[in-house]
């Protein structure tokens, strides 16, 4: 259930579809694939054939990437928001009472974060939690504490490519059945920073809301005529 986008397989079906099939794999990792992580995968080996392993579902995440469907004459269903679809997951966990594990953001944004969800969700299991500032190459004990609370879901919020990098060196040797990286969701969870208003959201134009709100983000947005021309020269 999917199309191919410049050698990746984009899953094009519904937000239900998804959940299914995400909860009917043994070990899956999820990737929001939006124009900025998926050029970040043609240039990167190693995220390349991750994101294209049968380990890893890539979710159509950013209006570029719906754009660069129908530039292919292949249009997605609908856009897949990475943030919606962790709370869909974080849904079926809370229900089934399946454990999961936050790991990034700051220490403050981590607190808040899981305060909101523990309200949202009254019986969620957040078994750990550790925020993003350690050392790759320095993690064991977080690593261990993984291992041995063994939750269903760890959703990683380090930012691109660190957050998948995290997932690649321990995805085989962790317990957890689903991962995803999911960047900047813990501060929109926590409150630190809110989505765009949903008329923009349904406009594909929450690009525009978050770059009003934070103009730093004007130079990535860059990626997104370069991941389109690339898509129009390799249809």
């Amino acid at each position: 259930m999917g199309i191919k986008l410049l050698d990746y397989d984009i899953f094009s079906g519904t937000k239900e579809d998804l959940i299914k099939e995400v909860f009917s794999k043994e070990k899956v990792n999820i990737v929001s694939g939006n124009p900025e992580i998926l050029n970040l995968g043609l240039n990167n080996k190693k995220l390349f054939d991750f994101f294209t392993s049968d380990k890893s579902i890539i979710i159509p995440d950013g209006i570029g990437t719906i754009i660069a469907s129908k530039i292919v004459k292949n249009p997605i269903q609908e856009k897949l928001a990475g943030i919606e679809i962790m709370d869909e997951i974080i849904k079926v966990c809370n229900s089934e009472n399946k454990g999961i594990y936050l790991l990034g953001a700051s220490e403050e944004v981590l607190e808040e974060c899981k305060k909101e969800l523990k309200e949202k969700y009254k019986n969620l299991n957040i078994v750990g939690s550790h925020n993003g500032y350690f050392e790759m190459s320095n993690c064991t004990h977080i690593t261990k504490e993984i291992e041995e609370k063994k939750p269903y879901a760890i959703f990683v919020a380090m930012g691109a490519p660190r957050q998948e990098e995290f997932i690649i060196k321990n995805m085989e040797s962790l317990p957890c059945s689903i991962y995803m990286g999911v960047g900047g969701s813990f501060d929109v969870i926590s409150g630190k920073i809110s989505r765009a208003p949903k008329w923009m959201i349904d406009c594909g134009l929450e690009w525009l809301y978050r770059t009003l709100k934070n103009p730093s983000r004007i130079k990535r947005l860059g990626v997104i005529p370069k991941f389109l021309i690339t898509t129009m020269k390799n249809r």
